[in-house]
């Protein structure tokens, strides 16, 4: 692979951490439209990606450090082939100042 194609996929990635520094209300919308999409095929990557994105936005060892777990296991945690446990992913959430909310949507009867 040459080095040119390595830095366009980077430079995707470090797009998306640099918008969600630029703008923290962004990091709601952008993994809301995540969490949608999590049921499709490729979504529980992409969410795992996004929930990446937001912890390097706000700095990896940080967000590690605040969900009381060790870095190397936050970044493999949220690699693409990662499967973080419940425990795992809502200690994520949490150090990132995120509230996980479960809502119905309006066109589902109770």
């Amino acid at each position: 692979m040459s080095t040119h194609k390595m830095s366009t996929s980077r430079t995707h990635d470090q797009a998306v951490i640099d918008m969600l520094r630029a703008d923290p209300e962004f990091i709601n919308d952008y993994l809301a439209a995540a969490l949608d999409e999590a049921d499709l095929p490729g979504g529980q990557a992409a969410l795992l990606s996004a929930l990446r994105h937001v912890a390097e936005a706000q700095g990896m060892a940080s967000v590690a450090q605040r969900a009381g777990i060790p870095r190397e296991s936050l970044y493999r945690a949220l690699s693409s082939k990662g499967n973080p446990t419940i425990k795992t992913l809502l200690a994520v959430i949490n150090g990132a100042g995120l509230h996980l909310a479960v809502t119905r949507p309006d066109h589902t009867a109770v």
